[in-house]
């Protein structure tokens, strides 16, 4: 019977190195003011699983704070300063006339994307309250 193949490499799961993998949505991201606010938004306060077997049984969890969120949208846009990212949706009521969501709101897009990256959101943490 043959040895196992113990030199297998163990795949990592990093949703940061993901996206910035991902040259379609570096471009989309670099492009896209709204839609990398919108990604920043999400990285915020939510939690993110890969889509697979095994990091589901591991409970293999990311996240990130907002201030490493803002940074990294501004590396990748290329940006001199995270503070334009930062809080940059504080004070919207979900979705405002120019397509900046609050920090935690998940908008469709962003989740589609995440999904076909192999990502899903598993805390939502955005609430609306009635006005």
């Amino acid at each position: 019977m043959p040895a196992l193949n113990t030199n297998m490499g163990r795949r990592v799961f990093n949703l940061e190195l993901d996206i910035r993998r991902d040259m379609d949505l570096i471009k989309k991201i670099r492009k896209q003011e709204i839609y990398a606010q919108n990604l920043y938004a999400a990285l915020c306060n939510n939690e993110f699983a890969p889509k697979d077997c095994w990091a589901i049984l591991s409970n293999l969890k990311w996240n990130c704070s907002w201030s490493y969120a803002a940074q990294m949208i501004a590396e990748i846009r290329e940006d001199d300063s995270y503070i334009d990212w930062y809080c940059s949706g504080t004070g919207f009521a979900g979705q405002d006339f120019v397509g900046f969501v609050e920090e935690s709101f998940v908008t469709e897009e962003v989740k589609y994307d995440l999904d076909e990256l192999g990502w899903i959101v598993l805390t939502e943490r955005w609430l609306h309250f009635p006005e």
